[in-house]
């Protein structure tokens, strides 16, 4: 019995019991289990309107949210089923996690010839301090990798164009998303390999690429005796972007001068300024599927996130299915108010996408701030990067494998018991 057949069973196994458990708690706590409930929806409402608000307001939200939580809490202790919550709540986390492992996938990319003058790019900053911690530069030169530092205001571009017309014929950034873009974006312009090293801090595109983020030192490997796989980039207005380009809230939030040192506080210090009562959406309009129209945040990626979903959300499946990916979270009007209003949120795919504004357009790259002018024109480049994973290394997203309906993930599971582990997977070109 393999792996994947052992953790497919393991999560149906968990998901029924979860089931099972969740309808026999309902059944004898009816209809106490419905006062909880409705605790937990009020607490959630409660947060939320004191997130889209300041001072008194918020104060006032987020304390009516805690007493609502406090008082589900209280509520299950006093019916005595804390051990039959607790126990549902850790087999739902537990067929999640056994899923998650039964979905692994190791692709096996053709492999390449190993490179003649490799050069690697590290920040030392970057990451917490990541390639100090694990002495990158040393690694690289055992490894016959040229590794070259980046000091406060060096110009990365101009160190890798340099670092090419010495010589160098194989590209390694270790640090973060945006400096991943500038190097990847030179990579392609010239057509040489390129690794992704993740001692950045939250390696975003290592993930989806398939490189292990907690293996930085590995990573190196990919110029010793890697695989080659290509991969798509994306550019906004000429400049390239490996993971997404982000408008409204968040880009707002990158803007401000404390966001790096304290990001969860400049978020939340930026939501009222975008979804507040009296907050007017961003001066953006393009053309969905649904005609055109305007939101309050906008997130075009290097093809498309899954988002939403138990598995895998938050991540890319494929990094070369040639599109774009638009998620958009736009304001509608509730039905029959005259204040508040609720979000909904589209999504789509398109290799092209163009945002009109009557002013400069705040945006977010890769998580650094940047100033962009109207009209926003993006587009994706098939097949455009080079990259080489180290063979050790999973070579294909964490969800490139995971359905995206629940329904689909339950059969797929079932197949896995009956018939084994999934197909390798392939490339699409």
């Amino acid at each position: 019995m393999n792996g994947h057949r052992i953790w497919a069973a393991v999560a149906l196994v968990l998901g029924v019991a979860a089931i099972v458990l969740a309808v026999v708690a309902a059944v004898l706590h009816f209809p106490n289990g419905l006062t909880v409930l409705a605790c937990l929806v009020l607490a959630l409402l409660a947060a939320w309107y004191g997130i889209q608000r300041r001072g008194a307001a918020r104060w006032l939200g987020l304390s009516a949210g805690a007493l609502f939580a406090a008082g589900a809490v209280v509520l299950v202790i006093v019916e005595g089923r804390l051990i039959v919550d607790v126990l549902i709540v850790l087999c739902v986390f537990g067929a999640l996690a056994a899923a998650r492992q039964a979905f692994k996938v190791h692709a096996e990319w053709p492999p390449a010839e190993r490179p003649g003058k490799p050069v690697l790019f590290y920040n030392p900053l970057s990451g917490g301090g990541k390639a100090e911690r694990f002495h990158l530069a040393d690694e690289a030169r055992r490894r016959g990798i040229e590794p070259i530092e980046l000091h406060r205001g060096d110009d990365l571009e101009t160190l890798v164009r340099s670092a090419v017309a010495e010589g160098a014929d194989a590209l390694a950034m270790a640090g973060g998303d945006g400096s991943q873009a500038v190097v990847a974006m030179i990579a392609a312009e010239l057509d040489l390999p390129y690794a992704c090293i993740p001692a950045g801090t939250r390696n975003h595109f290592a993930l989806d690429l398939g490189v292990d983020r907690d293996d930085v030192v590995g990573a190196l490997d990919a110029f010793v005796n890697g695989g080659e796989r290509r991969v798509d980039l994306a550019e906004v207005n000429g400049r390239v972007f490996v993971n997404n380009v982000s408008l409204g809230l968040y880009a707002d939030a990158v803007q401000k001068p404390g966001y790096r040192e304290a990001k969860m506080h400049t978020l939340l210090e930026t939501v009222p300024d975008v979804l507040g009562p009296d907050a007017k959406p961003p001066d953006l309009v393009w053309r969905s599927p649904q005609g055109d129209e305007s939101a309050v945040a906008i997130l075009v990626s290097n093809n498309a996130y899954r988002v939403g979903h138990a598995l895998g959300s938050g991540t890319r499946p494929r990094l070369d299915r040639a599109v774009l990916g638009v998620t958009v979270l736009a304001p509608r009007a509730a039905a029959g108010a005259t204040t508040g209003r609720r979000l909904a949120m589209q999504q789509w795919i398109t290799p092209t996408f163009e945002i009109e504004s009557n002013n400069g357009v705040a945006a977010g790259i890769d998580g650094e701030a940047a100033q962009l002018d109207p009209p926003l024109r993006f587009r994706i480049r098939p097949g455009a990067l080079r990259v080489r994973i180290a063979p050790h290394h999973p070579g294909a997203s964490p969800s490139a494998l995971e359905p995206e309906k629940a329904w689909q993930a339950i059969q797929v599971l079932g197949g896995f018991v009956l018939h084994g582990g999934p197909a390798e997977l392939t490339p699409v070109r």
